[in-house]
């Protein structure tokens, strides 16, 4: 039986880093909510709604949370995501508890073919974030990290600050 996730939240971590981690069921309701509350939470950070940095990170949450309860799903567990603001950069960060099916790193991604039905989760994933990569994780499971440039990143942080 799988614990009930936390509650949503955004805490401030020392040196000034916003973090929000969930819990989410692996399941494709899961994977949709991740994405909404990664929405919402980019729009409280001052990320709004249909700019550049919004929509790729939307994008790369429901690419990495998709792979998360198609890939990683372990019955029973669920997967995590993670949005933080670390200097100068949005880090996305998809967990789950699956370690025998790593994903191919960046440099490793192969483009699928025009027929296949699945194939190009990690390929939008490496064209939509400046950086991203495979993480091992102890106890057993991975972490798919990715990272999104944002050049207003000082301005965002001190907006936030005043808020706090």
């Amino acid at each position: 039986m799988t614990a009930p996730p936390a509650r949503p939240s955004a805490r401030q971590l020392p040196a000034g880093v916003h973090t929000f981690t969930q819990r989410f069921s692996s399941t494709p309701l899961g994977a949709r909510l991740a994405r909404h509350l990664a929405l919402n939470q980019l729009h409280v950070w001052g990320i709004p709604h249909g700019s550049d940095a919004s929509d790729r990170a939307v994008a790369v949450v429901a690419e990495l949370a998709a792979n998360a309860v198609t890939h990683g799903r372990v019955p029973g567990r669920d997967f995590e995501l993670r949005l933080s603001l670390p200097t100068g950069s949005l880090r996305i960060e998809v967990t789950d508890t699956r370690a025998e099916c790593l994903p191919p790193g960046p440099g490793a991604v192969r483009h699928a073919r025009p027929l296949d039905e699945s194939g190009r989760g990690l390929v939008l994933v490496d064209a939509l974030a400046d950086r991203w990569d495979v993480l091992d994780r102890d106890p057993p499971g991975k972490t798919v990290l990715a990272e999104i440039d944002l050049p207003r990143w000082l301005s965002l942080i001190r907006r936030l600050s005043v808020r706090l």
